[in-house]
């Protein structure tokens, strides 16, 4: 029998998720993993224009994976970690979750060949 799910105690994993969707996003989010870096910066290795890059940094930004400070005339971009790791967690949970449920297939399966 299904049940309905837990209510999702982190609602900002469903944007962060939903932003990491984009694959100019992924590159972004690992190209800040290496260190901090402007828009510019960041648009460097793309054939998309400032703009283009912007707004996904905004997209990150509003989702919590992207912090943006001022530096006298520069905004560096940072990747927020700890956001991150939030949903490095909750893959864990899930993998932890599916393999224990797999085990006990194993088990079950197991049990019931061996009583035949």
């Amino acid at each position: 029998m299904l049940t309905a799910p837990a209510v999702d105690p982190e609602p900002d994993l469903d944007a962060a998720f939903a932003a990491l969707g984009d694959p100019v996003r992924r590159a972004l989010v690992a190209r800040l993993a290496r260190g901090d870096a402007t828009v510019g910066q960041l648009a460097e290795p793309f054939d998309l224009t400032t703009q283009a890059i912007s707004h996904h940094v905004g997209v990150l930004r509003r989702c919590g994976l992207v912090e943006q400070r001022r530096e006298g005339t520069r905004r560096p971009c940072r990747l927020r970690v700890d956001r991150l790791s939030l949903l490095g967690t909750w893959i864990d949970e899930q993998r932890r979750t599916w393999n224990d449920r797999l085990d006990a297939l194993v088990r079950h399966l197991d049990d019931n060949g061996a009583a035949r």
